[in-house]
């Protein structure tokens, strides 16, 4: 059972943040919503663990559609940055506050920048393309995220301070000419620098959240030193450029890990 111990771990997790707002805001929407992630993220690491090859799109589709389809198109909740200053501004804390603080806030302390492995809905459409395995040097353009996000805040804090009508329905349409955004620049990032995750790199704003909790994340990629062989092989099939050789919480790279294990899968030792 000890090789099951890490979606064991995640269930529980979900399971216990699923049952706290439950009985805290008296919904049992939030029961169902994240009993359902926690069960699909779990299926997924479970799945990987037995070797199926597309375990994690699995898991992408299944949380990534639900978040997207469900929650964003038929619930008209923005669930992107702009929803969650949105819900934060007005003081709620319900819908994009609660996904952020779970997902992107609080929860990457115990499983890092998994969000972006397994649960985003922009993510799942750009795994997809072609450049699986990055084709060309990181760029130093990791300065963009900041801009993107900078944008994010001034817009909603804009709609406030002008005091414009009718915010709920602007943040519906933001919800989608965002998405459609992101779909269109991750694309096409992705073919100009032959790297399906150049978005993820750049411009996604979220990881100006994600990137300083993933320091100090519990689960994590690590090497046994006494088996590894210094193939190169787990840093080639890295799609966020992380050297998962180095223990270190200052390895290269190393809050950008989205837990993907294709490094864990390709290392021919045993060794991750």
């Amino acid at each position: 059972m000890k090789k099951y111990r890490l979606p064991i771990i995640l269930l529980a997790v979900f399971e216990a943040v699923a049952i706290s707002l439950w009985l805290t805001k008296d919904n049992l929407f939030y029961l169902i919503n994240f009993s359902y992630i926690g069960l699909s993220v779990s299926l997924g690491m479970f799945l990987l663990i037995k070797k199926y090859k597309y375990a994690r799109h699995l898991v992408q589709l299944l949380v990534g559609l639900y978040m997207l389809i469900y929650l964003g198109l038929i619930c008209q909740e923005n669930m992107q940055i702009e929803g969650f200053w949105y819900y934060l501004f007005t003081g709620v804390f319900e819908a994009a506050t609660i996904h952020y603080a779970v997902a992107k806030i609080f929860g990457p302390l115990i499983f890092g920048r998994g969000w972006c492995g397994y649960a985003c809905w922009t993510a799942m459409v750009l795994d997809f393309l072609p450049y699986k395995k990055p084709k060309e040097e990181r760029k130093k353009l990791g300065w963009i995220r900041y801009i993107t996000f900078a944008l994010a805040l001034i817009f909603v804090a804009g709609l406030f301070l002008a005091h414009v009508g009718n915010i709920e329905h602007i943040m519906f349409y933001a919800f989608i000419i965002g998405n459609i955004a992101y779909y269109l620049i991750g694309i096409i990032l992705a073919f100009a620098f032959k790297d399906n995750r150049a978005f993820c790199k750049y411009i996604c704003p979220i990881t100006v959240f994600l990137k300083p909790m993933s320091y100090f994340s519990l689960i994590r990629i690590k090497c046994d030193k006494d088996k590894c062989i210094s193939c190169g092989k787990c840093k080639r099939v890295c799609p966020m450029d992380v050297d998962v050789t180095d223990n270190s919480r200052k390895r290269k790279n190393g809050t950008e890990c989205i837990l993907c294990m294709e490094c864990v899968q390709e290392c021919p030792k045993k060794a991750l």
